[in-house]
């Protein structure tokens, strides 16, 4: 309490003339000072003491504190690669920190931010599921595993929609081999999204308009078989049909 009632009187009066001496400050003090500036939003003003307190006190009480809210300040900033930089740095350098289990899942919540459009280059959406996956097999019993989880299939839906909207573009372009090879990818790496069955389904009549009626019937069985109850599952069925016919 002592400490606390000095910090403040020393803010007051740094407030009155402007700036902190923070030499005059000790490690604790200068780290409660930097993260009344975080939480004032003064983010520049905390990168800035905090980035100060990890070159004058490393491995100090503080170090694990300080690094932890860098990495949220530039977070809070939306300087996503910095922020993925301090926490990788944290996990990396003081692994016995309590700060680990938050500092994993904010490092692939900072790839995850950094996910563009789908139509874009998805090295970062990769990135983030790989850091939210491995927060899950690191912490499985934490609060934010749902989350996680949560945003690992976003990451996969929008993963899958990539290579699916290619092998359209193909399809229409009428290079059908294409076609098929990014559908497959879709049906085989990305079988638990939304577009799996919709991939399938085109990889189907792909097959159909090349007159590859057993490649054709070996889709249909295995559209069957995975998405049973599916909304194109009773055309499947009379294609089957249609199929053995033949």
């Amino acid at each position: 309490m002592y400490r606390f009632l000095i910090l403040a009187i020393t803010l007051f009066v740094a407030g009155c003339s402007g700036s902190v001496d923070t030499s005059r400050l000790n490690p604790q003090e200068h780290f409660d000072y930097a993260f009344s500036l975080y939480e004032d939003e003064d983010y520049f003003g905390a990168i800035t003491e905090l980035q100060s307190l990890l070159l004058q006190y490393p491995g100090s009480a503080i170090n694990d504190d300080s690094q932890y809210y860098l990495g949220m300040t530039y977070f809070k900033r939306e300087q996503f690669l910095l922020a993925a930089y301090e926490f990788s740095k944290l996990i990396r350098d003081i692994p016995a920190s309590n700060f680990v289990p938050e500092s994993q899942y904010m490092l692939a919540e900072s790839y995850y931010q950094l996910s563009p459009p789908y139509q874009l280059d998805q090295a970062f959406s990769i990135k983030a599921i790989e850091e939210f996956q491995a927060f899950i097999d690191f912490f499985p019993t934490n609060e934010k595993v749902t989350e996680a989880e949560v945003k690992i299939k976003e990451m996969n839906e929008k993963l899958a929609l990539k290579e699916y909207s290619s092998g359209e573009i193909y399809e229409k372009m009428q290079y059908t081999s294409a076609a098929l090879k990014y559908y497959e990818i879709v049906v085989n790496t990305f079988h638990d999204t939304k577009y799996a069955p919709l991939a399938l389904y085109n990889k189907i009549q792909l097959h159909l308009s090349r007159e590859e009626q057993n490649k054709a019937a070996s889709s249909v069985r295995e559209f069957l078989a995975k998405y049973p109850n599916h909304d194109k599952a009773l055309e499947i069925k009379e294609l089957q049909t249609k199929i053995s016919l033949q």
